[in-house]
């Protein structure tokens, strides 16, 4: 394997007599739901630093449509949402992780509603919905699909109006900064300031995922791989990489961007037909169109495939009257920019990436093998979601694990005491002789190889074409220093996506959201974590075994 891209340790140039540095007790590297959340909650005990490449209300959170599973209904409980989470996680998932993240979820819950979230109600109680893989209707809405905005909106005023928390967006994280194995910081750059240095007693990431290493994906335009990247460069380890969720259900209108099409419309009864017209589902697992994502995406991708067409059919026509309007506005809104009526019309829907279900591998507590850094949201890997995730179980993991990072890192800011001067960093990186290629080109070059060949299908020949391809473009583009946000995003997006590559290859057998064609059963000697790390002879890939902890789920 080329070393190249492994051995780059960091993006860009830096002496740190040159540059201007900042102090703070937290760092917090995003504003999803998880960066905000752990921002607020460390803020009751120290100062704060939240830094954001872009303004802080946008996000992948803010697209968020479903909801927040909790087990809040009289027929639900903890213990049955914790059954439907393990049940799909297929052997990866982490018990005990599961039960506390389950068992705090009605409580992050009442506190966002103290907040001021508006969830929808019926009458004086909560509306719920449901959703694939799920037992029980727990999705707790707002706005009908316009959950994620709403809590952001929530989260953003409540850390907008603390005083110890400081903003700076359209920032941009290039590089953990790490003195003697500890991470102490980072270094950014600011469109206005130039470069800086942040100096921190612990650092947050939560800087989300990397769908837009995929052609289709429902992921907004930042999700780049950036703190997956930067985590890697630094020494952390990446875990279970090859687990890419696929959202069975985005809106197919060719030469448009792919939009979300939740999947509580599927719990609110919508079919999926064929080319033929026929409903399929039923022929696939007895849940049907609630049946878990993997599920029912790799059901679409096989009936796309029988049928040479390019999607499948989401059906609500008979849905009552006003009611796919009144409960999906904001998708009812979307099928009408394009001319088509849910009413009367079949909606045209394909899978594409929606969520990384690996990342950064994190304790209980948010720890990585990196002092001084925790990780929370979908940049980590929790042990919540295993090899598949749960519907709506993403914003619920956003506010247990974002508000248990904030306790983490006051405990450690307020144990250790702040860094008062900076520390002798510098990278410098001699001028590369090699050709300069298109980065555009690269990009879209990369997406495209991506989306053909580790996608909802996998298989050893493709994974190791895939593997080499990026490997001879990293040669050209990993070796050089870049001086704009772009370039970085495109080498973060070569290294993430050949961390991708390397875990799909590794694990040789089919397991939740990781479908091989070559070893289609599920395999129970894989029943193990694939943990890769940068190593100065390459990519380091081992093995970590599954926590088993018997709980009482009562």
């Amino acid at each position: 394997m080329s070393t190249t891209l492994v051995r780059r340790r960091y993006l860009t140039n830096f002496e740190n007599h040159r540059l201007p540095h900042l102090f703070t007790d937290v760092l917090v590297i995003g504003s999803g739901l998880a960066g905000l959340q752990a921002a607020i909650e460390a803020a009751a005990h120290c100062d704060v630093l939240l830094v954001t490449k872009n303004a802080v209300d946008q996000s992948a959170t803010a697209l968020a449509q479903g909801g927040v599973a909790a087990a809040t209904a009289p027929d639900d409980s903890p213990a049955l949402h914790a059954q439907d989470t393990q049940a799909v996680a297929y052997g990866l998932g982490h018990e005990d992780v599961i039960l506390q993240t389950v068992h705090a979820g009605p409580g992050c819950v009442r506190e966002l509603r103290d907040w001021g979230a508006r969830f929808d109600l019926k009458g004086e109680s909560i509306a719920f919905g449901r959703e694939g893989g799920h037992s029980r209707a727990r999705i707790v809405h707002a706005q009908g699909d316009a959950t994620g905005r709403e809590i952001v909106r929530v989260l953003v005023e409540r850390a907008c109006r603390n005083r110890r928390i400081r903003i700076f967006e359209n920032c941009f994280t290039i590089d953990l900064l790490t003195l003697d194995g500890n991470v102490v910081g980072a270094v950014t750059y600011h469109p206005k300031y130039g470069h800086q240095m942040f100096w921190a007693t612990t650092t947050i990431l939560a800087a989300g995922g990397a769908g837009r290493v995929y052609r289709e994906t429902t992921n907004p335009v930042l999700a780049t791989g950036d703190g997956l990247a930067m985590a890697f460069r630094a020494g952390a380890i990446l875990r279970d990489m090859e687990m890419m969720q696929f959202h069975p259900t985005t809106l197919y209108v060719a030469g448009a961007a792919r939009a979300l099409i939740s999947e509580a419309v599927r719990g609110e009864g919508a079919r999926l037909l064929n080319a033929s017209g026929e409903r399929f589902m039923p022929a696939y697992d007895p849940a049907a169109e609630l049946a878990p994502r993997d599920v029912v995406s790799r059901a679409i991708a096989t009936e796309m495939k029988r049928a040479q067409s390019a999607c499948v059919q989401l059906d609500v026509r008979h849905f009552p009257p006003g009611h796919f309007a009144e409960r999906f506005p904001n998708i009812a809104r979307l099928c009408h920019d394009f001319d088509i009526d849910p009413q009367n019309d079949l909606i045209p829907v394909r899978p594409s990436a929606h969520y990384l279900v690996g990342g950064v591998a994190v304790d209980i507590d948010t720890r990585t093998n990196l002092p001084g850094l925790l990780a929370c949201g979908e940049v980590a890997s929790s042990g919540l979601h295993g090899a598949n995730r749960l519907a709506s179980n993403s914003l619920l993991e956003g506010l247990v694990f974002g508000k248990r990072a904030g306790e983490v890192a006051a405990q450690r800011a307020t144990s250790n005491g702040r860094l008062e001067r900076p520390h002798a960093i510098s990278h410098l990186l001699p001028q590369s002789p090699r050709t300069e290629l298109d980065l555009a080109d690269i990009m879209n070059s990369l997406r495209s190889v991506m989306s053909r060949n580790v996608a909802i299908e996998r298989s050893g020949d493709r994974l190791g074409e895939t593997i080499e391809i990026i490997e001879f473009v990293s040669r050209y583009v990993m070796d050089k220093v870049f001086d704009d946000p772009q370039a970085w995003e495109i080498q973060n997006m070569l290294t993430v996506a050949l961390c991708i590559a390397v875990g799909a290859a590794t694990r040789c057998e089919s397991r939740g959201v990781h479908y091989r064609t070559d070893f289609p059963q599920l395999d129970p000697e894989w029943q193990r974590h694939i943990d890769l790390r940068r190593g100065e002879e390459g990519m380091q890939a081992s093995t970590a075994n599954v926590p088993r902890v018997e709980f009482e789920t009562t």
